[in-house]
């Protein structure tokens, strides 16, 4: 039988299976867990450790989601010809033009 792949936070309902290394996850993936972590912890419901477990993993999954959204926003720059630019500076030579 083949091991089952979850995309459960830590702290899940099945202690047997572990959650997938967020650098290994694609954007969805990450920000569909990290949406759950959210409605979990704003529940109120479990113990301090298990706050303290999801909060981990939301902290985990979001910078894997900001690696993502740098890396695309790098790959977008370096289409438009910009790769020397961030979204702040092209917003300043905006203004100034």
């Amino acid at each position: 039988m083949a091991r089952r792949e979850t995309t459960e936070p830590a702290g899940s309902n099945d202690p047997g299976v572990s959650p997938p290394d967020p650098a290994t996850l694609g954007y969805e993936q990450a920000r569909d867990e990290l949406a759950s972590i959210v409605a979990r912890l704003e529940s109120g419901a479990g113990t301090l450790e298990e706050s303290l477990a999801l909060w981990e993993r939301g902290e985990a999954l979001a910078a894997r989601c900001q690696e993502w959204l740098d890396g695309a926003r790098a790959r977008l720059a370096a289409a438009r010809g910009d790769a020397g630019t961030t979204g702040a500076a092209d917003a300043a030579d905006e203004e100034e033009r």
